[in-house]
């Protein structure tokens, strides 16, 4: 299971969200194996007097924050965060040093899914990758 949430300045993550979309699930297919049908994203346009980031940051500034059940491997981790920093770049234009990724694993005992714990539910995909 994984949940995204997008937070980025509304005036430039509003014009790309759909591609932005595309984009980081494009990379989760690939790096978890995931279904393509299982697409999960939250965005949070932000009014700027709303989103605070550091110096040496631009106006495409993003964050993204991925929340997945427990159990998949480092490698598969940093295979995700790897994909998300390369196609991003190419394909938004958005500078990597404009891009923060965190990754939030949980039990699937700590999920809620269709009326079941996470641990309850039949997946069509595997989570120890």
């Amino acid at each position: 299971m994984g949940q995204i949430k997008i937070y980025g300045l509304e005036s430039y993550l509003n014009p790309i969200k759909r591609k932005m979309s595309d984009t980081i699930h494009s990379c989760v297919v690939e790096a978890f194996d995931y279904p393509v049908d299982k697409r999960f994203h939250r965005f949070f346009p932000m009014k700027e007097d709303n989103f605070y980031f550091p110096a040496g940051r631009s106006k495409n500034y993003t964050i993204i924050e991925i929340s997945i059940f427990a159990g998949r491997r480092e490698a598969t981790k940093k295979k995700l965060i790897n994909l998300l920093f390369k196609r991003i770049t190419e394909e938004l234009q958005i500078d990597s040093k404009d891009i923060e990724i965190t990754i939030f694993e949980t039990p699937p005992s700590n999920w809620g899914i269709r009326g079941v714990t996470g641990d309850e539910l039949i997946l069509n995909y595997k989570v120890e990758l």
